[in-house]
């Protein structure tokens, strides 16, 4: 049954993020699926969750034996075996607090699962977005250089024909060399890439990993700041860590009152044989009631004192991440915020960038003049490009950071 919580959970975290390439949710699943590190997030919620039931049982009953080496004469005849069986109980509400405790213990061991699972889902989309960023500089670096294949055809026809410099062929062959060393710079990253992705994955061999264009991933945003304080994960872990410190302060008192003892013995009495009485070798049955008597108050107020004092470390521990969650949200919502207007900004940019180079080059093919301002404003344009990509990685990445911050998939499934 909490299989099928968690991979309900997974269903609608992945349901609520549909903005978001089909690809990513797949490599998404596969991470929660084979991360090792994410499988022992959930065995140690299992293992929690097996504590409850050691919480509510009784201590086990305790069976003697004793046998009479010499026989104890009585006037029924000379007990000669004891046999008892007893049982102690806590004071009433000890086992009921102490399963509180273990059931608020496993659920803080849950909510640190999802965020560990939240987590992981966040790795896997930098990784994602880092390489859909390369992706996007590689194929403009190549494009790039095919553009600079042309220049230099005509700067060389140019040069052929007296209306141009040589020097024009020269500065073309310095920023093809350079194209080529980024493009291979950056295929070298994005080898290194994917193999962390793999790892985050867990899979034995390397596969092909497919991003998809940049341009289909910017992924809508929620902006619901309650959702921050209502459904993080880590702030609903340490809550219930907190209730967990209170019923250990009610199991502490519990502990320092008397535990309740019943049980029975049964004598085995032989016969008298030097005189006949009524009732000649009746065994005994004696019921017994026993009480413990907690008079060493010293470990008992320790114990009420340690769940206080956790108590208001984990209250200011509360805070602290109450402040951090707060602090990462508004830093995170500029961050997003900014690749917004980044974005639109390198939009008009190429688009005008591109305008100045149609009209560069037909003055160029023409005159043969100003061959530099055209090679000038093509690396402008490469630029742009590339700063458009990289702000869609950071609106993509804030988008994601953001979501984790207000558990997005926590919303959805509620």
């Amino acid at each position: 049954m909490k299989r099928v919580i968690y991979f309900i959970g997974l269903l609608f975290w992945l349901m609520s993020n549909t903005g978001m390439s089909q690809s990513l949710d797949d490599y998404l699943l596969e991470a929660a699926e084979n991360n090792p590190g994410l499988k022992g997030a959930y065995l140690r919620f299992e293992a929690a969750m097996e504590r409850v039931d050691q919480s509510n049982a009784l201590q086990d009953p305790t069976l003697s034996f004793g046998y009479f080496i010499s026989p104890v004469e009585t006037r029924l005849g000379p007990q000669r075996v004891k046999i008892g069986l007893s049982q102690m109980f806590p004071w009433f509400g000890t086992l009921s607090a102490k399963e509180e405790v273990a059931n608020a213990q496993a659920e803080a061991a849950y909510q640190m699962f999802v965020d560990q699972r939240d987590d992981l889902f966040l790795r896997v989309k930098k990784l994602y977005f880092l390489l859909a960023e390369i992706n996007e500089h590689i194929q403009w670096q190549e494009e790039n250089l095919k553009i600079l294949e042309t220049y230099k055809a005509l700067s060389t026809t140019q040069f052929s024909n007296s209306k141009g410099s040589m020097v024009n062929v020269i500065r073309v062959d310095i920023l093809m060399e350079s194209a080529m060393t980024e493009i291979m710079i950056n295929r070298e990253k994005k080898q290194a890439i994917e193999y962390a992705f793999a790892t985050l994955l867990n899979r034995q061999e390397k596969a092909k990993i497919v991003v998809e264009p940049f341009e289909s991933q910017i992924s809508p945003v929620i902006y619901d700041k309650d959702s921050l304080l209502l459904y993080n994960p880590k702030l609903k872990a340490k809550e219930f860590q907190i209730s967990s410190a209170e019923s250990m302060q009610r199991v502490a008192k519990k502990q320092g009152m008397p535990k309740i003892g019943l049980g029975l013995d049964y004598v085995f009495v032989g016969d008298r044989t030097d005189i006949s009485v009524p009732d000649n070798g009746k065994n005994v049955v004696m019921p017994m009631f026993t009480l413990s008597l907690p008079i060493y108050r010293k470990k008992y107020k320790s114990a009420i004192k340690e769940a206080e004092l956790t108590q208001m470390t984990l209250v200011a521990e509360k805070e602290e991440l109450v402040n951090g969650l707060v602090s990462s949200y508004y830093m995170t919502k500029n961050e997003l915020e900014t690749a917004q207007q980044r974005i639109a900004l390198f939009d008009h940019q190429i688009e005008s960038t591109s305008i100045a180079i149609d009209l560069l080059y037909s003055a160029y093919e023409n005159s043969g003049q100003d061959f530099e301002d055209v090679l000038q404003m093509q690396q402008e344009l490469l630029k742009y490009k590339m700063a458009k990509a990289t702000a869609i990685k950071q609106y993509n990445l804030a988008s994601a950071q953001l979501n984790y911050l207000i558990a997005h998939s926590n919303i959805t499934s509620k």
